[in-house]
């Protein structure tokens, strides 16, 4: 299968273009970068030498790239608020559409708008297909465009999903607290992420109504049945990449048994949610440069919750890699292929 990345010279463009280089059923066949044009991808990314030597970075033009017959689909790793230049001529030509971005993560135009603005194609986002492989139900491979879940969400819906759907816990005072690496931003120029601004420095932002907000609350709002509000406390630490997330939520009358006998039964046949035993601890290191969300949970008697622990590479699970999994279940392959 032929497969262009469109926006490749961003961290997660990156990550795709190295992913699908070695992916034994996906043939990378154009990457675009309107800065890089005309340069070989292996000159830009010096991994691929001997590699990818004979391929060079197109132009990001929509309509060029809606026109190629010999691509079947695009991996669209753009900022938000550009993958909808790109999405419209691409599903109107028939294509299928993976967006990296914020720009269909949403169900409905208000929602985005509140968070975001005002939505550039309405229409298409009604048409678009919200997939977190382990989480979303069968059927929705027939979609024309698939939006992928952010870093901070996939750290946070899969612990909490089954959970929130079989009644082990409840819908209100829900706290997040996640840190991320600085790669969590993109690869952009700006003075709260240059070296001496984030090396031996941890912060908080986006409190208290970050974006990803937006996508977490209406993914869990679907296991809830009903509106779940979580308080979210995002981090910036000090490091390349990765994200752990801890979430403290009442426990009621369940135990930690139950809580651990629920998350065994959703993901015992899914090869990238792995659940730790109580006494281990998620950790970024472990996790960076696989596909894999590292999961587990106390039971605190003494405040009488249950306390969550995860932790992803948020290059790879949280975006990248979660891709290439979405695109392989598509396909119908093993989802593990290529990862």
């Amino acid at each position: 299968m032929n497969v262009a990345v469109v926006g490749a010279t961003g961290y997660i463009g990156d990550t795709l273009v190295k992913l699908l280089a070695g992916h034994p059923k996906a043939n990378l066949k154009v990457v675009t970068s309107r800065s890089k044009s005309g340069q070989a991808v292996s000159k830009v990314i010096p991994a691929l030498r001997g590699v990818l030597d004979d391929l060079n970075f197109d132009l990001s033009d929509p309509e060029t790239l809606a026109a190629r017959d010999d691509i079947d689909c695009f991996f669209l790793a753009v900022p938000h608020g550009t993958a909808t230049e790109y999405a419209r001529p691409l599903v109107d030509a028939g294509k299928k559409v993976f967006d990296v971005s914020a720009d269909y993560r949403t169900s409905s135009a208000e929602k985005y708008e509140e968070f975001y603005g005002p939505h550039p194609d309405p229409d298409l986002l009604k048409e678009a297909q919200y997939v977190l492989p382990e989480i979303t139900p069968e059927g929705w491979q027939s979609k024309s465009i698939f939006a992928l879940p952010g870093c901070y969400p996939t750290s946070i819906i899969p612990p909490l999903y089954p959970l929130l759907q079989a009644g082990v816990i409840g819908k209100e005072h829900i706290v997040v607290n996640s840190v991320s690496g600085a790669s969590g931003a993109g690869r952009k120029v700006h003075e709260d992420f240059i070296y001496c601004e984030v090396t031996e420095n941890a912060k908080s932002y986006s409190i208290p109504k970050h974006r990803h907000l937006s996508e977490i609350e209406e993914q869990l709002g679907h296991a809830g049945r009903g509106d779940v509000v979580i308080q979210f406390n995002p981090h910036l630490v000090p490091m390349k990449r990765g994200i752990a997330t801890t979430i403290t939520v009442p426990a009621g009358n369940s135990s930690l048994d139950e809580l651990y006998d629920c998350w065994r039964s959703a993901y015992s046949n899914r090869p990238f949610i792995y659940v730790l035993d109580s006494s281990e601890r998620p950790q970024t290191s472990a996790t960076i440069g696989t596909n894999r969300l590292d999961i587990a949970a106390v039971k605190d008697e003494r405040t009488g919750n249950f306390v969550i622990m995860s932790a992803e590479d948020n290059l790879m699970k949280g975006a990248a890699g979660q891709g290439i999994q979405i695109m392989n279940l598509w396909q119908g392959w093993d989802e593990a292929t290529g990862l």
